[in-house]
This record gives structure tokens, C-alpha cells and sequence, in this order.
């Protein structure tokens, strides 16, 4: 069971993640059904005896097997762009951070309050104990409210990085000289982990990301401790 509980999607904390859960669970109902039914006529295939020498078209079958696979892909094709569509809105945000991806170490500001901006480096091995996540914990977490538009700003200072959370479905590259930016909305509170999944360099895979959701409340009573 442990294996199998590897193989799948993150636990949902945005309703972007849900609505990628969905559209996955409606692609692999698709999938099931077609590989089913191809299956089931290539076993009749290999272990019947009939033959037709003499039959060389038949404009039925060829008008079948050309417009079904057409509506089957309508049937993927609408479900996908609507969720582009989604991943892409950017709904009157409550609380902007910008995101600066360094070799190899992320840098966050908080736009919407003054002189709040702080570095967050993987924390060392030496340093790390049980109640830490090894390669994934930081030493300065990014606080953010749940139940709050919040939109990410995303930029590099020497190469590309890319800031993922799979567990919020964002993932967005991190550009140098260009901003790129994502939308999201935390459902619950918790501890959501991520990583630079861009190939930056020799320490690439020790950029982790760490975002700890709290309460509006407790989020404005750290604001104002911090600043």
C-alpha cells in the first residue's frame, strides 16, 4: 500500500488542484474505456478462426473508427481548455508576493507592506532532527493566509528556476528579466512543500519550497511582529 500511495496526486489544498484531480480522473476514465474496447477486439482478433480474402474497404467501418476517436477528443479537448483557462485567472487578489529564485535559494517580498523581505535557504542537514523534513524544510517559511485570493510574482536573478507546489497545483517559471505571475486560494492550513523543478544548476535540488498556511488572524498578528 505504500508503493501505491507514492504513485498518486498530493493531497488538495486549492480548488486548482481539484479541478487537475478531476480532469485527471476524466482522462483515465477515457482511457480505461478505449484500451478496454481495443483489447476486447484484438483478443476476438488473435483467437477466432473467420477470414475474408475478398474484403479489401469497407467505408463503415472506416467512417467509425474516424469519427468516434473525433468525439472522443471534443470530450477531452473542452474539459482542458476550460482548466487552462482557470490556471491562467488572475481574480482581484487580497495579498501580492513576489518570488526571486537565486542560485540556489528563493528570496520573497511582501508587495502590500513595507520592508518585509526575507531569504529562505534549505535548512542544513547538521541542523536537521525528526520534527524537520529533510531536504524540504527552510529556515525562513513563506506565511500565507488560507481562505485568501493570493497572487505570486515570479522573476530569477542569474538563471531559470521554476516555483512549484504540487499540492496547490502552481507551477510557473522563473524567468530572468521577465515576471510571470499565478493565482491561488489555500483552503486549509498546513505546511505545503515544493520545489525549483527547473534544472538551475550543480545544487538545483536543494532549493526546497515551504509555505505554512495560517488564519487571516494569525497572519496579520505575524505581519505586524515582523515588521
Amino acid at each position: 500500500m505504500a508503493t501505491w500511495s507514492y504513485m498518486g496526486f498530493q493531497d488538495s489544498a486549492s480548488p486548482l488542484m481539484e479541478q487537475l484531480i478531476f480532469f485527471h480522473d476524466h482522462i483515465m476514465l477515457i482511457l480505461i474505456l478505449i484500451i478496454t474496447f481495443v483489447g476486447y477486439f484484438l483478443s476476438t482478433l488473435f483467437f477466432n478462426k473467420y477470414i475474408n480474402r475478398y474484403m479489401l474497404e469497407n467505408q463503415n467501418i472506416e467512417m467509425i473508427w474516424t469519427v468516434i476517436p473525433a468525439i472522443i477528443l471534443i470530450f477531452i479537448a473542452l474539459p482542458s481548455l476550460r482548466l487552462l483557462y482557470l490556471l491562467d485567472e488572475v481574480n482581484y487578489p487580497s495579498i501580492t508576493l513576489k518570488t526571486i529564485g537565486h542560485q540556489w535559494y528563493w528570496s520573497y517580498e511582501y508587495s502590500d507592506f513595507l520592508q518585509l523581505e526575507f531569504d529562505s535557504y534549505m535548512q542544513p542537514l547538521d541542523q536537521t532532527n525528526l520534527s524537520k523534513f529533510r531536504l524540504l524544510d527552510v529556515d525562513n517559511r513563506t506565511i500565507l493566509p488560507m481562505h485568501t485570493q493570493i497572487r505570486i510574482l515570479i522573476t530569477a536573478a542569474d538563471v531559470i528556476h521554476s516555483w512549484t507546489i504540487p499540492s496547490l497545483g502552481v507551477k510557473a517559471d522563473a524567468v530572468p528579466g521577465r515576471l510571470n505571475q499565478v493565482s491561488f486560494l489555500i483552503t486549509r492550513p498546513g505546511l505545503f512543500l515544493g520545489q525549483c523543478s527547473e534544472i538551475c544548476g550543480a545544487n538545483h535540488s536543494f532549493m526546497p519550497i515551504m509555505i505554512e498556511s495560517i488564519s487571516i488572524t494569525s497572519f496579520l498578528n505575524w505581519i505586524s511582529s515582523s515588521t
